[in-house]
């Protein structure tokens, strides 16, 4: 098999069906994901062991080859002519090589566009602050925050750095000067990164998931210190979120971490895509902004009562995720039993239908 004829083969059916992914396992039919639900490409041969190798070796750069063999799994970004490109991460499983590639789409789309809130803009005005979006894998996380950034680039001069582990929408020099660094490559680690920016002269970080609890202390002191951090964390909700920035730290620091994050937080945007009846996919959101009262709570470590405040905050610009799921059904865009299958809380879900 020529690998990466076959690759590049692969990538134009994805093109070509608008999936959003693409799976290569072992004894399985190359598959695509294609408005959330996993179809195999039955036209071409079930896989073999040598063949994920193959294609997955063609995928990564020298070096990444050395440290996935060495690692067993890797994140990385793959493109091909013509501007595609994926975010990818290849793993060993049963002693067989496998991968995920994700389409990263090549024009970053507004907020408008991907039918978020126009609210979320205005904190891409904000000139310091810790701003953070949520949500389970896959749910469209990095657009938001591309969409954001872009923003700020096309609106005014400020020197934007990202840290992304891979690198994955590729941002043009617009109004800002935008330099964009990838671990492994450009940088050790994400830590290192953020801590190299106060000698950088950077008014906006964009940091691709907080992933220790030295990245987010970094990113809550540069926020405090005059900074505009954006980063995403793989939580449900806003209470969650705070809960799992909170148990990161070990006991004895965590007094300290929740002052830092009361006066830091500018808010917290929680995403979920869901299927359309139309076919295809829309956001259900929640977004926590950050007030007095939240961050009291988030003060005294009463963290459960900030769905309440969300709940109750319409007013203030808060948005529910049932608010936002019964108004999707409202408009026919989804149906009851996709907004009860992506709510977290079906039974408050019942009060709305």
């Amino acid at each position: 098999m020529d690998y990466k004829r076959e690759l590049e083969d692969l990538v134009v059916i994805v093109t070509r069906e608008g999936a959003s992914d693409l799976h290569l396992t072992a004894g399985r039919h190359p598959t695509i994901r294609v408005s959330g639900d996993l179809i195999p490409i039955v036209k071409k041969p079930l896989l073999n062991p040598e063949d994920t190798l193959g294609m997955v070796m063609e995928a990564l750069s020298e070096k990444n080859r050395e440290v996935f063999l060495a690692n067993k799994d890797i994140d990385f970004s793959y493109s091909v002519p013509g501007g595609v490109r994926f975010r990818g991460n290849a793993f060993y499983q049963k002693g067989a090589v496998g991968a995920a590639f994700r389409l990263i789409p090549s024009k970053i789309k507004t907020i408008q566009e991907l039918g978020l809130p126009d609210r979320l803009a205005e904190f891409a005005r904000r000139e310091q602050g810790f701003f953070l979006i949520v949500g389970p894998v896959g749910q469209g996380k990095s657009t938001t925050l591309a969409a954001l950034i872009q923003l700020i680039n096309e609106e005014r001069a400020e020197h934007i750095i990202t840290i992304e582990d891979p690198i994955e929408y590729l941002f043009q020099n617009d109004r800002s000067i935008i330099d964009q660094r990838e671990v492994r490559f450009d940088t050790h680690s994400f830590r290192s990164a953020l801590k190299s920016m106060f000698r950088q002269d950077v008014n906006v970080a964009m940091v691709g998931e907080m992933r220790e609890p030295e990245t987010i202390s970094t990113a809550v002191t540069a926020a405090e210190t005059g900074h505009l951090i954006f980063s995403t964390l793989h939580t449900n909700s806003a209470s969650q979120t705070v809960d799992r920035i909170l148990d990161s730290f070990p006991p004895n620091q965590q007094r300290q971490i929740r002052v830092q994050l009361a006066s830091s937080l500018l808010g917290i945007f929680s995403q979920r895509l869901v299927p359309r009846t139309a076919g295809g996919l829309i956001p259900a959101y929640e977004l926590l902004i950050n007030n007095n009262a939240v961050a009291n709570l988030i003060r005294e470590g009463r963290t459960a009562e900030i769905d309440v405040v969300i709940e109750t905050g319409a007013d203030q610009g808060m948005i529910d995720l049932n608010h936002s799921l019964a108004e999707l059904v409202r408009l026919g865009e989804v149906s009851a039993e996709s907004a009860y299958r992506y709510s977290l809380n079906p039974k408050a879900l019942d009060r709305l239908l």
